[in-house]
This record gives structure tokens, sequence and C-alpha cells, in this order.
């Protein structure tokens, strides 16, 4: 497969700048020669196997047409298959037929030979068939762990756990010795592994009245993962409240907590970190795990979705001794990933950073956190109050919400210092007129706030399976494309393959709008102009709103329409 690249030059299929392209992605990313043509759109996978199966006289095969019989399957076990890359799909007497990538891997062949006793004879099948094919019948370790659980818990006695009406007395020892049973603890465990393996932020653990859901949200999106017995309820519930400290016992009022664990996925050991709410609801507790996983914490300004532009005026803001500078968009917008990013770009030993969050999600290093405790009046405000007495440069405040929370702010960026926060507003001008709903004078907002970000995020592109399309011009131009410009862009969106769980996105980048409040919009500020007027004034100063960052990534080909239509106005 070493010698793919030039057969291909020498067919005329690819050229050799795009061999040498290739060749580049493999050094960075790795990977198959193959495969990287393909994720380049040098080649498509159709192309690239009907081109094997010539030239080496092998057949090929489409693998969603071929049904396995599950007799075969077994013969090779999952973990080879999954090391060749390879899958079984009949047997005629002492002939063992296998669909694979590579029909010249004659060291893939002689170990099923030697494993087996059949003679091998491959057919070329392409990479994403062949890895979906393998999940389908195989099932990945944790969908195979996660069967053997749910097969122990049908075999228990249905009488196993008694659901407890809300005015009978809770016997804890009963209802903790069953949260601590062998196949509830594997559950809850695959379930808060199972997420990390798909790239989860959340997990829903959601109680009916005839059923129980687990959800996984993914990439902004919720996807239904399994439905564990109905009668398991209150075991898993005590379950995950045990691990988040919380008190089993009380059923009636929301708790919030926090589980960490150590685990070791993909042979790596993790610590994870999940922040649990729970949520009394009428068929019992609805659990929702945030999970906070460093590892995913992008922290590097230039790689969240900013253009130059607009990564220029934010930089040159935060960099400034003093002012305000307001992060906005809903939630789940990445609000927080950004305020983190940016306390990570000017985050040096001369400086001193405080912050007040509800809650704390990451532990910085260098910087001192706190943690809200809105029952013992710890509030945004009383903590601001307490952080002007602690010589700081640089405050940080988790959300304004309040009149009171807003003017201390306002006063400590007055006062020489720089003040960061977030607001819930749909985009940067609204922000101004929010903070003047609040009650905050004009003159302040004016002199106080130096810029204010407006964010979204769109889903990426799955890179591993990208490919072109056709768009019709007229839902460019809808989108807000010039006709000039439909007529001739690229664009590209995701087949559904292994690594995206056949959805055609993986990971999530930012759509920012970023509004720099300078002299003239000042004066506008002061005589009483309305958001409307401040966002049509910004934009024809420069300012890129979040359609035309969503329209830009479009033309990067980082994003497909339908995202941005999802996220944005026009």
């Amino acid at each position: 497969m070493s010698k793919l690249g030039e057969l291909l030059v020498s067919s005329g299929t690819i050229n050799q700048k795009q061999l040498q392209d290739a060749l580049t992605l493999q050094k960075k990313e790795g990977g198959r020669i193959g495969s990287n043509l393909v994720k380049l759109g040098f080649v498509t996978e159709e192309k690239l196997t009907d081109f094997l199966s010539k030239h080496f006289g092998v057949p090929s095969v489409n693998l969603d047409r071929v049904e396995v019989d599950e007799a075969v399957i077994k013969i090779i076990p999952a973990d080879v298959a999954r090391k060749y890359t390879i899958l079984p799909i009949s047997k005629a007497g002492a002939k063992l037929t296998i669909a694979m990538l590579d029909p010249t891997n004659v060291f893939a062949m002689d170990d099923i030979k030697f494993m087996t006793g059949y003679n091998v004879e491959p057919v070329v099948s392409s990479e994403s068939s062949l890895r979906e094919s393998i999940e389908r019948y195989y099932g990945s370790t944790h969908a195979i762990e996660l069967k053997k659980v749910m097969e122990e818990i049908a075999e228990e006695e249905e009488t196993d756990l008694e659901v407890l009406e809300e005015e009978e007395e809770l016997d804890l020892a009963a209802l903790e010795q069953e949260s601590e049973e062998a196949p509830v603890v594997r559950l809850v465990n695959i379930v808060l592994t199972d997420a990390i393996k798909r790239g989860a932020s959340d997990i829903h653990i959601e109680p009916y009245e005839k059923d129980l859901r687990v959800r996984y949200r993914i990439d902004g999106i919720l996807y239904e993962m399994m439905h564990p017995p109905l009668r398991l309820r209150e075991a898993i519930t005590s379950r995950c409240k045990i691990m988040a400290r919380l008190d089993i016992a009380e059923k009636r009022m929301p708790q919030d907590g926090r589980i960490k664990i150590k685990t070791r996925i993909s042979g790596k050991v993790k610590d994870l970190d999940y922040r649990v709410s729970v949520l009394p609801t009428i068929f019992g507790e609805k659990i929702v795990m945030r999970l906070l996983d460093k590892a995913n914490l992008m922290l590097d300004l230039t790689k969240l979705g900013f253009e130059a532009e607009s990564l220029r005026k934010f930089e040159q803001a935060i960099m400034k001794p003093y002012g305000m500078v307001l992060v906005t968009g809903p939630t789940g917008s990445g609000k927080t990933n950004t305020l983190y990013s940016a306390l990570q770009r000017i985050n040096t030993p001369e400086v001193n950073i405080i912050t007040a969050e509800d809650p704390v999600e990451f532990n910085l290093a260098g910087i001192n956190q706190v943690q809200m405790k809105e029952q013992i009046g710890l509030n945004f405000a009383t903590s601001l109050r307490s952080f002007l007495r602690q010589d700081p440069n640089i405050i940080l405040v988790g959300e304004i919400r309040d009149f009171e929370t807003a003017e201390v702010a306002i006063k400590a960026a007055m006062t020489g210092h720089l003040v960061m926060s977030t607001l819930h507003t749909n985009d940067a001008p609204s922000t101004v007129s929010r903070l003047m709903n609040m009650g905050v004078e004009p003159f302040l907002v004016a002199t106080s706030v130096h810029l204010v970000v407006a964010q979204r995020l769109v889903r990426r592109i799955c890179s591993y399976c990208k490919e072109p399309i056709e768009q019709p011009p007229a839902a460019l131009t809808n989108a807000g494309f010039k006709e000039t410009e439909a007529r001739h862009i690229r664009l590209f969106r995701g087949r559904g393959c292994e690594r995206c769980s056949n959805t055609g996105y993986k990971g999530r980048v930012g759509l920012y709008e970023v509004m720099e409040i300078d002299d003239e919009l000042r004066e506008m500020i002061l005589a009483g102009a309305s958001a409307f007027e401040l966002r049509q004034r910004s934009l024809q100063k420069g300012m890129m709103g979040l359609r035309g960052s969503g329209l830009e990534k479009i033309r990067q080909g980082v994003t497909t329409i339908e995202e941005v239509v999802r996220e944005t106005v026009d």
C-alpha cells in the first residue's frame, strides 16, 4: 500500500502535487495515504476501490448490500477485525472470503489463515463502509459491555427494587444497597465513560411514566442512547447521587453536586469531572451531568473561530489596563471558553487575576477563582466588592444578572481594573440596551464598555468523510451570499462515517460578532441610540455580524449552510 500513491499518479488518477499534499497530511495527522487522498477530495472512495480492484485483479464489494451471517462474523475476533480493518463476509468449505482495504496485505492474510485454519480469499471494500460494518457487526467495546450488563439485569428478579411512593417512609439502607449492586454500578460507569468516548458534553437521565431514557448532547445536539429498565430508576438515581455526594433521602428539592473519577480510556488514565444537577419531576428525579473534560478545553484564541480582524480587536481590548469587555450569547454558546482563553492569553506573573464564577468549571493555574454560594449570601455583587480590596488587575465576573452586579462591575472598570463578564443577549448591540434596562446610566455604559462579543457555536463538517456537494444558487443567496459569488462557491458536507457516528459533523467552531465601542458609538449611546441604530452603524464601520462570520466559515469549508442558518439570523 506504500506504493499506492505512485500507482495512482502513473495511472493519471491523481497528479504529483496532490500526492505530495496527501503525504504532508499523512505526516501531520497519520492515517493511510488512500484515506488522506479521499479526505482532501482528490479521489472518491468508490474510485479508489475500483482502482485497487482492477489493478490487483481482486473483486470489489459494496458492504451496504451484503448481509453477513453471525456464524461467519464469529470466526474472526473483534480485535483482529479492528487491527487489520477487515470483515469476514462468507465461508465456503475451507475458503473464507474477507473484505479488506489492502488486498496485498499478506501479513493480515497469513495471520488469519494461521488463526482460523481457513484459506483466505480477499475482496476490496472502501474504508468508511468497512469501519461502519465492523461497528455494526462487532459493536463498540462499550456496546458489548452494555449488552452484558443489560442481560444480567434482565435475568434478575423483577422484585429486586421497589419504587417507593412519596408518602412512604424511605428505607435509606436498602436504597443505598441497591445502588451498590454490581450491574447498576457498571451501568452507571459505562454511561459516564461512553459519554467521553463519544465526545458528549452532557448526559441526561430522564424518568417518564413507563420509560427511563438516557441521552447525550454531542456537538450541541441531543441523541437518544439507551433505555435502561424502569425498575432501576431509583437505583441509578441513588448511585449518581452517592457519587456526587448528594442527599439520597432528599427527593423533593433540586440538588447540585460534582463527581470526580479516575478511569482508563484507550490505554490512558484520565481524570474526569462531572457537574451534576438533580431536578425532581413528576415521575422521579431527572439528572443532568455536564462533562468538564480539560482535554477538550481549547484555550488558544486563534483556534476558537475568530476572523483575523475580529481577533485583532478582541486581543486589543483585553490588553487594555482598564475598562469592560463583555461576551454575550445563549447558554451553551461557548462564552466561558472564550473568557478562559482570554484569561490564559493575559495571565502573567505580573498581574493579579480574580474570578467570581457560578460554578467554577475548570481550575486555571495562576488565577484566583471563587465559587459563588447564594445560600450564604456570597453572590457576584458581594464578591466583587471584596475583590476590590484584594489589589486585582483583572476581574472576571461569571455573569451580570442584576443592577447591583452591573453597577459594581462598571465602577471597577472605571477605577483602573479590566473587567470581563457575560450577559444573555441575542447580539452585541443589544448588550448596551440590556445594561441600560437594568438601570445603568447611559454615560456609565458609554465610558466603561470597550468591546462586546456576541457568539454562537456551529458544528464542524467531519474531516474524515468530508465531500463536495452541489447546492442551488438560490439557497446560497437566501443564506446571504451575493449572486456572483453563489455561482462559483464550493460547498462541502460530511457523508457520515464511524468517527462522526454517521452525523457528518465532528466538533464545533465559534461564530463571532465583535463590536468595538469607539468615540462615535459612545456619542450615539449618550444620545440614546437604539440597538438597531448601533448595529447599522457598526456594520457600516466594518463589523462582521454573526451571519457574516457563518458565511466565512462556509467559504472555508468548515461548516454547512444548514448549521449557519440554524444558529444565526440575517
